[in-house]
């Protein structure tokens, strides 16, 4: 076993995972159907046993702490990814996307955000490997980020996102119906895009701000550019079958914003101490570094991790607010089926 990571390996995993993803994309757009419930289940457990084992070799090719970092990484942005499954409940309800495409627009958006995900993840290793001080900025941008996420509102942030989308296309022509999954139709002899690219363009943007805020966060947990890349691949493989598995579930998850806002500061307070330790600036201790303040390690960063989420996972699905939400879904649920429509994916 050697305490760092060949470029064969690296090379190999990212042929392997670009295979899988691809073949993922082939699937969705040669079947365009919504899957059933044991459909996704089967495919969620095994993208989520894929990245078990992939940290198990990552364990065993590069050592514990490799492991660790991937593991703390992944759950991290895994969990970053399920937050960002709510905003895309919201605007596939919003544009009324059929359920039969909506497999083919949430692939487009894991897509876009691996290509975003790439971008940022370069121009942090190459600032990170230049500037040790840009940990202080990530630092305070994720405890503003923390902050930001737990006082927040969604419907204010939806319709910040809703009106920047709308000046961006106002002067396209839209038609009022989905003409399939084409984005462009014509009406009256007139070339039009359909709702379909506004859906394309919302998700695109949305993709853009949490790469963002999740980019800053794993860059907190390791400095390895290649397990910030494979943790944000596997947490992005099965995003588009957990949609539809978790279903109502989403509306019960009340208190993952506050978890998610908790592991945000912890990370931001990470990268502030690390910086510390670190430290060049000369105005602050003279440009020396400040050993005083406590490493945090990745494993007990791991710790903290998934006892928050768990924590708030248990905490949402027995609060009676939580209780709450699942049986107005339920009802819903049961009117839209009764007036014989179909339920949208958040009811």
């Amino acid at each position: 076993m050697s305490e760092h990571l060949t470029t064969q390996f690296e090379v190999i995993s990212f042929v392997v995972l670009g295979l899988i993803l691809l073949f993922d994309l082939l699937y969705v757009v040669k079947r365009p159907h919504e899957p059933s419930m044991k459909e996704a289940g089967l495919w969620v457990g095994f993208y989520v046993a894929l990245a078990i084992v992939f940290a198990g070799v990552l364990w065993w090719q590069a050592g514990p702490d490799y492991g660790q970092e991937f593991v703390a990484g992944w759950i991290t942005e895994y969990s970053l990814s399920v937050d960002n499954l709510f905003v895309f409940i919201i605007i596939m309800a919003r544009f009324s996307v059929p359920r039969k495409y909506q497999q083919e627009v949430l692939m487009f958006g894991i897509i876009i955000a691996l290509i975003l995900r790439g971008i940022f993840i370069l121009l942090g290793a190459a600032l990170i490997e230049n500037l040790t001080w840009i940990f202080y900025i990530f630092g305070i941008f994720l405890l503003w980020t923390a902050w930001k996420q737990a006082t927040g509102s969604d419907d204010d942030e939806d319709e910040g996102e809703s009106g920047l989308v709308s000046k961006l296309t106002a002067k396209l022509p839209v038609s009022k119906n989905y003409d399939g999954n084409r984005l462009r139709t014509t009406i009256d002899g007139k070339r039009m895009f359909t709702p379909m690219v506004m859906v394309f363009i919302t998700i695109g943007m949305t993709d853009l701000l949490f790469a963002v805020d999740s980019i800053p966060a794993i860059f907190g947990l390791t400095q390895s550019a290649f397990i910030v890349f494979t943790a944000n691949i596997f947490a992005l493989m099965g995003l588009r079958q957990l949609y539809f598995l978790l279903g109502g579930l989403m509306e019960r998850l009340i208190f993952l914003k506050h978890a998610l806002s908790i592991i945000l500061a912890f990370i931001g307070v990470k990268l502030i101490f690390h910086a510390m330790h670190e430290n060049e600036l000369p105005f602050i201790n003279g440009g020396e570094g400040i050993h005083w303040v406590p490493d945090i390690s990745t494993g007990f960063s791991l710790i903290v991790i998934v006892g928050t989420l768990v924590i708030a996972t248990v905490a949402s699905l027995m609060s009676p607010a939580g209780k709450r939400a699942a049986a107005e879904a339920k009802e819903q649920a049961a009117a839209e089926r009764g007036n014989g429509e179909d339920p949208e994916p958040n009811s």
